[in-house]
């Protein structure tokens, strides 16, 4: 009987021991999931706030090309304006010269007139020979 009770108690003592053991393993495997999803909780606000982070960066500079595309446009189209006016005053200036050209020349042109109708005409007979003679050329 003493071997009964003593198998008893240690039957007892093994299934105590067993109870513990798995009411430890259990607590561990919830501490243990406990800290995963803490982990994953912890990785993923990493992750989203690393996220944030290069949208931002990428909107920065997006916004500095719009600045600076800004900045090379206005540049371009005050040097097109720039362009444009100096043609203009080219154009403008060869309008003048030619105006002055054709003024000379009406000018010189009048004179010319004015002269040879003051000129005495040279008298030609009727077979268009310089003084009726021939010059020399068949």
């Amino acid at each position: 009987m003493n071997m009964q009770l003593e198998k008893m108690k240690q039957n007892q003592e093994y299934e105590r021991r067993k109870r513990l053991a798995e009411e430890k393993h259990k607590e561990w495997v919830q501490k243990k999931r406990q800290e995963e999803r803490r982990e994953r909780k912890r990785k993923l606000s990493k992750e989203m706030a690393e996220k944030a982070t290069r949208e931002l960066e990428k909107m920065q500079l997006q916004e500095k090309a719009e600045v600076k595309f800004k900045e090379w446009l206005q540049k371009k189209r005050a040097e097109e304006a720039e362009k444009k006016k100096k043609e203009k005053e080219k154009e403008k200036e060869r309008e003048a010269e030619l105006q002055d050209k054709r003024a000379k020349s009406e000018k010189i042109f009048k004179e010319w007139l004015q002269n040879a109708r003051n000129k005495p005409q040279p008298a030609l007979n009727g077979r268009g020979f310089p003084h009726g003679k021939s010059t020399g050329l068949y």
